[in-house]
């Protein structure tokens, strides 16, 4: 559990029933059992002086306790050995590597019986209620949306029928392909029969998107730091927001994969943010309206069928995100969308506490970190990646910390949510406030590959269930396609992420069947991160015979162990550096290496730091023949790794910069050995995204159509 302040680290427990707070919930909550991936976490910030001036200077002494500890080359296995035990059976295995204790998250840390309860907010209860408030008077009765031009309405008023639903599991998917001026190849598709495509018009005003009140006035103010420079004309979006904007606004689902921190990550939070503001603030000036219409006109509950106008639970959106700086800045966009630059400021509740255990404090960052520009962005402020909030929105009022059944819009990380949904035969469990959710919004989607996609996938089997229990619903304001179990149909997806992956892909493909269709963009890369290599360098990449996708694990390991590996086991190939992007394949190959007595290092995710400094220093000094390497390291790490000769890739890498950078490692020990460096790739026919990230589109496709199984690219020639 990373929490930047050492002091108090804040659990994060939902209570049993997760609408009521007890007065102890109010207390700070009890440091709770770490885990190993949160230690890892925890390693990210508060790294040490000497760790930086050692990763600086090569290491020329190691410890006393080296010697003492390194007989066979295994002091570093801790936690990593509690996974090792089924690894080989690799399809089998469905321990995840986030998840240090094996146990695919079904003991997460804090879910023992002892610990406290979550903090909610309790005082608040009646101001925020729905059931209870009214339209203001000043407000205007025509502020709940009835326009029938309003895509709000539209969507929330389709009306489908029985067999259009039996018919969706049968139905071809229709696909349409069009090019969008800046995300360029679009992908329309539906599983319904009727599929409409659009473009978007050169402009658009505020006025022609239905924006709720007060957004039209506080969205220019607030997006004003992407406006600035010469705008073609005065659109209150940037080129790119306005067409992601019109997609959302369509209440379309959405994948779009191109989303960097370091490039365009805040304009498109910005604009989500926008959509979520305006689509609760419709909601619920659509359930006050009715409230008042139902007041004068002295109807008694279920008195009438004309006011269906919600779900079965209050929550509407869900917003994943993968650390606490991402939940604060998306709350603080909440506060400006809401609050703009009227006198009037909005009544923000728990705002302070807010603070505290979501912000972090710029002091406690070391000063001598030499990482790169998107490691920077990405792990900025707080990086805590187990928390879940409620946040209440009524009118120009935010209520933080709102109990989940009281809240509009919940946000949370994977991990969080994974801890309060449970699994098969746990006791307290609950996803009912997942029933009603009216917009998913699945932000860095990339960053949840790197920590367990495992519970992206949990949270996703449980949506929009139908709720196990009442939550005190009126039954005849809830609409008819939410009785009928038909909230998926309803629900909008939005799905932001770096990469085109095959896992994001397909929870895209399998899990978002809006009956207003799904908008997928899909640019492809014409030139690949191999043109980034700055080094010298023969690339040989090899091409792996695969007869089917579930064998590609195994004909891996076989292909590496017969084809690759006797060729690196001379002595002359020494300084063997083998990249394994999955921890399953890592344990793999170390308890192979193990077996073989192959004279090996290993560094992964959990190897304490003393294990890192002893595994580098031996490979530097070619004392370790080979150094195996996971792609979670060095996405939590980015160490140099000095002393590389010969690169292996047992597997193309996740993200494609990661080539380049692992490539350019070699320039950090440069010796006069340059003529004899060498780079070898594995790769097969259901590598293809992976492959074109690295070597481009074009190569990719010849490479993978070609008769030959072995193709050779050069760097860096002057």
């Amino acid at each position: 559990m990373v929490s930047r302040k050492e002091a108090k680290p804040q659990t994060c427990q939902l209570s049993e029933s997760s609408d009521t707070s007890s007065s102890e919930s109010e207390a700070e909550s009890e440091p709770e059992q770490v885990s190993g991936y949160h230690r890892l976490l925890a390693t990210l910030k508060n790294v040490s002086k000497e760790e930086e001036e050692e990763e600086e200077e090569e290491e020329d002494s190691v410890m006393d306790e080296t010697e003492m500890n390194l007989e066979d080359g295994d002091s570093d296995i801790s936690e990593e050995e509690d996974m090792a035990a089924e690894s080989t059976d690799m399809q089998s295995s469905v321990a995840s590597p986030a998840d240090p204790e094996g146990k695919d998250g079904h003991g997460p840390p804090g879910t023992s019986e002892e610990s406290p309860e979550e903090f909610t907010d309790a005082k608040h209860e009646s101001l925020f209620s729905l059931e209870t408030n009214f339209l203001e008077e000043e407000s205007g009765g025509d502020s709940s949306p009835k326009a029938s031009q309003d895509p709000f309405v539209q969507h929330v008023n389709t009306k489908l029928k029985e067999k259009e639903i039996q018919a969706v599991a049968t139905n071809p998917k229709t696909t349409h392909q069009l090019k969008w001026p800046i995300l360029g190849q679009v992908v329309f598709s539906s599983k319904f029969q009727k599929l409409e495509t659009f473009k978007p018009p050169k402009d658009i005003d505020l006025k022609s998107v239905h924006l709720q009140k007060p957004l039209e006035s506080t969205w220019i103010k607030t997006n004003s730091q992407f406006l600035s420079g010469p705008q073609k004309s005065n659109s209150p979006f940037t080129p790119l927001q306005k067409e992601l904007f019109l997609i959302m606004n369509s209440y379309r689902d959405l994948f779009y994969p191109e989303r960097t921190a370091l490039k365009n990550g805040e304009e498109i939070r910005h604009v989500y943010c926008l959509h979520v503001i305006n689509h609760v603030l419709k909601a619920n000036a659509q359930v006050l309206g009715n409230n008042s219409r139902r007041r004068s006109q002295k109807l008694g509950v279920g008195d009438d069928d004309d006011f269906r106008d919600q779900g079965l639970t209050r929550p509407k959106v869900l917003i994943v995100v993968p650390f606490r700086e991402a939940a604060l800045r998306v709350v603080q966009l909440f506060i400006s969308l809401l609050e703009g630059d009227s006198k009037k400021k909005i009544i923000v509740s728990n705002k302070k506490r807010f603070n505290g255990e979501y912000g972090s404090d710029p002091e406690e960052r070391p000063p001598n970190l030499k990482r790169p520009e998107d490691y920077e962005a990405v792990f900025v402020g707080n990086i805590d990646d187990h928390f879940r909030i409620g946040v209440a929105i009524l009118q120009r009022s935010i209520r933080l910390y709102a109990p989940f059944y009281s809240s509009d819009i919940l946000i949370a990380s994977p991990l969080g949510l994974r801890t309060i949904i449970g699994g098969e035969g746990e006791k307290k469990r609950d996803f009912d406030f997942l029933s009603s959710i009216e917009l998913l919004i699945i932000d860095q989607a990339d960053i949840y590959l790197m920590q367990n996609w495992e519970h992206v996938l949990h949270l996703m089997n449980h949506m929009n269930l139908l709720p196990l229990d009442s939550h005190g619903v009126d039954f005849s304001r809830v609409r008819m396609w939410s009785l009928n179990n038909w909230s998926k149909y309803y629900r909008q997806t939005l799905l932001f992420g770096a990469l085109q992956d095959a896992q994001i892909n397909s929870v895209f493909n399998k899990y978002c069947v809006n009956v207003q269709g799904q908008v997928a963009v899909r640019s492809v890369p014409m030139t690949g991160s191999i043109s980034r290599v700055l080094v010298q360098l023969p690339h040989v990449f090899q091409r792996m015979q695969v007869e089917s996708l579930a064998s590609v694990i195994d004909a891996r390991f076989n292909f590496f162990v017969n084809k690759i590996l006797p060729q690196y086991r001379d002595a002359v190939m020494s300084h063997t550096l083998i990249y394994v992007p999955s921890y399953f394949d890592f344990v793999r190959l170390r308890n192979y290496f193990k077996k073989e007595e192959l004279n090996f290092a290993h560094i992964c995710e959990y190897t304490q730091k003393s294990g890192v400094s002893r595994a580098r220093h031996f490979f530097l000094q070619g004392e370790k023949q080979f150094l195996l390497l996971t792609e979670r390291f060095h996405f939590y790490k980015r160490y140099t790794i000095k002393g590389i000769r010969n690169l292996i890739f047992y597997e193309l890498p996740t993200y494609p910069h990661f080539y380049s950078e692992v490539c350019n490692m070699l320039r950090a020990t440069s010796r006069g050995e340059e003529a004899a460096w060498t780079c070898t790739v594995l790769y097969s026919k259901y590598d293809a995204q992976r492959l074109a990230a690295v070597v481009g589109v074009e190569r990719a496709a010849q490479m993978l159509q070609s008769k030959k199984n072995v193709h050779l690219f050069i760097t860096g020639e002057r």
